[in-house]
């Protein structure tokens, strides 16, 4: 009986089971000719997913669309803002011949009426200084004098750099005769106010003995 033939002796080599099994591998996995499809072949030169820009790459990571929560704006950031109440200026901060006719005048006749003073006439202008050396000068002064129906007497109260936080001066004589000091008035204060004014007068008044009380 003949030996039977030695593929590797005739020449021949005999396929392994590997390239049997290639073609029918590559027959199922070989992507269609009319429809492009993604086959289960491990490729080792499949780009990152995530370090490669989607444009380029289609099997890129694409970013998640923002959700409506976060690129419609919240209901307080679309509320308008509410505009400050601006505050209204203090009475010492209108001009000065405003202040003294619409607040200081009337302020110091109450507080004086208060004290027994009925019969006394306030006012405010600018003319020249009753004293003597003073003279040649004018300046916004409250004039208060008695009425003839007591013995006359009258005060001064200057502003000489017509603001109330500015140099001020203080004068007074009885009877028909003219004022012969100048004294300081209110000079120590940093801020003079409407209160301050009042009291300042009263004060000064009440040191002449000219108020109802002494």
């Amino acid at each position: 009986m003949a030996d039977p033939t030695n593929h590797n002796e005739a020449g021949e080599v005999a396929p392994s089971t590997v390239e049997k099994q290639a073609p029918d591998v590559a027959e199922d996995n070989a992507p269609s000719t009319s429809s492009p499809e993604t086959t289960q072949i491990p490729t080792a030169n499949a780009p990152d997913p995530i370090a490669v820009n989607a444009e380029d790459n289609p099997n890129a990571v694409k970013p998640k669309a923002a959700t409506t929560k976060e690129t419609t704006p919240s209901e307080e950031a679309i509320k308008p803002a509410k505009a400050k109440k601006e505050k209204a200026p203090a009475l010492e901060d209108k001009p000065l011949n405003e202040f003294v006719q619409q607040d200081y005048l009337p302020a110091l006749k109450k507080g004086l009426a208060k004290l027994g003073v009925q019969d006394i006439d306030l006012a405010f202008e600018k003319k020249k200084i009753p004293i003597k050396g003073y003279e040649s000068n004018e300046s916004w002064q409250i004039v208060g004098q008695w009425k003839a129906s007591r013995q006359p007497r009258q005060f001064n109260i200057y502003f000489f750099d017509e603001t109330i936080n500015g140099l001020k001066g203080f004068s007074c004589a009885e009877s028909t005769g003219r004022p012969s000091t100048m004294e300081s008035f209110l000079i120590d204060e940093r801020k003079v106010t409407l209160d301050l004014l009042v009291f300042g007068a009263v004060q000064r008044l009440n040191g002449q003995k000219w108020l109802a009380k002494n």
